[in-house]
């Protein structure tokens, strides 16, 4: 009953896209999808835990080539994205409200733009909840201990809340790469390297 429920929710967002007739997939109609999802999340009151399986399987795709490969690829039956998805699912125990939508992307072709759809959401979640989206890059493998402490203390420095997406780049030589929307405050040795070399040169 809760499929049914879901798919007939979802058609009656998607009725309107016109996407069968574009080739392309602009963000405004990855925004539809993800406003759909969210709107759906929000109404079940499983907010919390869906935002948690986008952000899971957001880090699948980010750290397992495989799995980013078979998202992009037009040729994968569809059969076996559903049982790839149902594996996924069991191993990391997702709702079965957000299993029913990442189907149903796949029914409708839509599952090769699951990256775009999955961080349009989770935008919309920060946007709700006032968040600033901060990017965090470092060079040293931080313990949550220390990615808490940045945290707050970004939170007091821009008066808000933060959500943090915390990556550890070894090609970093030293240092902290943090983006917070447009501002960039880079600590890095590798950069200050990069910037020595473009004005040698320059000179």
């Amino acid at each position: 009953m809760l499929f049914k429920r879901d798919f007939k929710f979802n058609h009656r967002h998607y009725k309107g896209d016109k996407l069968s007739k574009n080739k392309g997939f602009s963000d405004t109609s990855a925004n539809r999808y993800s406003l759909a999802l969210f709107e759906l999340a929000s109404e079940s009151n499983f907010l919390i835990q869906i935002e948690e399986n986008s952000a899971a399987l957001l880090n699948l795709i980010s750290n397992n080539e495989d799995f980013k490969n078979l998202i992009k690829d037009p040729t994968i039956d569809r059969d076996v994205l559903m049982n790839i998805i149902k594996k996924i699912s069991e191993n990391f125990k997702l709702e079965i409200l957000f299993k029913n939508f990442l189907n149903f992307l796949i029914v409708k072709r839509r599952f090769f733009y699951l990256e775009k759809i999955l961080i349009s959401f989770n935008e919309i979640c920060s946007k709700k909840r006032d968040e600033l989206k901060a990017e965090i890059k470092s060079a040293k493998k931080l313990s949550q201990e220390e990615i808490d402490k940045i945290t707050e203390e970004l939170s007091n420095n821009f008066k808000s809340k933060i959500k943090l997406n915390y990556n550890h780049d070894q090609s970093l030589i030293g240092g902290l790469v943090v983006q917070i929307g447009s501002t960039m405050i880079d600590t890095s040795i590798k950069n200050k390297l990069q910037q020595i070399e473009n004005r040698m040169v320059e000179a």
